[in-house]
């Protein structure tokens, strides 16, 4: 969700782009992965319980998880991979077979191919819903589930998406008038122009609380980070107004209470996409979840806020065993 507009941001941003090499993250030894329909690409980093990581997006590679997620490798096996079209993952030869229900299935393909076992599962922004949607049907396969900076429902991320453009409207009001008139037009938000008029807006104020860590954010970022295919298929043609799609028809606010393993959801008070009273929709609906709010980060605590990321997952997933 908007994950794309971030690396867009960043990519024709020159103080981020002159500060860091955008291919500086260091990659662990990866492989592919044979799965039903096609290959995924994986890379695994230390020893112990396997954690499972799902990026966001639709459309992102693993790559901005390398920078807050690695430190975790002295205690636990961490895996990181491209859904199918996403990073080294091989693409469809049709955009259509882009689901929400191919990338929960893929996350099962790959735990088994891999041999993982039961997993410790965090699932970033768009990857938060794959990874309730896979604990709900897989259970058995789900040793704690992480849920960071997720909207709950497709109803959520349409209300992100109106907060989002409320945002650009009025700080951004020459690109908004910009993007206004094409709209008028019939362009809708995956034409090519609409998307260049849209992807204006500076990573601190839609996405960070810091924007010196939008360095750090764009080191993790390189030609390989987002597929807009993927995301116009999940989300639909107009997603960054409309939401469509199978992600549209999303809704765990009746079933994410019922999980029983261990559930911790993360939240940054910063966010302007998935915004803290968004997050806050999980203490209703699953009551006997954690709940941990980072105080000085937006929409990616794990680079914003990176020690007291670690000291939280730590404490977490060593009290999941």
């Amino acid at each position: 969700m908007r994950t794309i507009v971030v690396f867009a941001a960043l990519a024709v941003t020159p103080a981020y782009s002159q500060t860091v090499a955008p291919n500086a993250v260091h990659h662990p030894p990866g492989g592919y992965a044979g799965t039903q329909g096609g290959r995924l690409w994986y890379e695994i980093e230390g020893q112990g319980e396997p954690v499972l990581l799902i990026a966001g997006g639709p459309g992102s590679s693993h790559n901005y998880f390398h920078p807050g997620l690695s430190a975790l490798s002295d205690s636990f096996r961490i895996v990181y991979f491209d859904s199918y079209g996403r990073g080294r993952s091989d693409r469809a030869a049709s955009a259509s077979a882009y689901t929400v229900n191919r990338d929960v299935e893929d996350v099962d393909r790959l735990r088994r191919a891999l041999g993982l076992g039961r997993v410790h599962l965090v699932g970033h922004s768009y990857g938060g819903m794959v990874a309730i949607a896979y604990a709900l049907a897989h259970p058995g396969a789900v040793k704690s589930l992480t849920i960071a900076s997720a909207p709950i429902s497709g109803q959520s991320w349409q209300a992100a998406n109106e907060n989002f453009n409320r945002t650009l409207r009025s700080h951004y009001p020459e690109a908004w008038d910009s993007v206004v008139k094409l709209r008028a037009k019939g362009r809708v938000a995956s034409d090519s122009l609409h998307r260049a008029a849209f992807q204006v807006a500076h990573p601190a104020m839609m996405f960070l609380f810091n924007g010196s860590n939008g360095a750090v954010l764009r080191a993790s970022s390189d030609s390989l980070s987002w597929n807009p295919a993927v995301y116009f298929a999940i989300a639909g043609r107009d997603a960054d107004f409309h939401l469509g799609g199978s992600a549209a028809r999303l809704d765990f606010r009746g079933t994410v209470g019922k999980l029983r393993m261990p559930v911790l959801v993360i939240a940054g008070r910063f966010d302007r996409e998935i915004y803290p009273r968004l997050m806050l929709e999980y203490r209703r609906y699953a009551p006997r979840a954690r709940f941990v709010m980072f105080e000085r980060s937006g929409h990616f605590p794990f680079i914003e806020e990176p020690e007291v990321f670690e000291r939280t997952m730590r404490e977490f997933l060593t009290g999941s065993r």
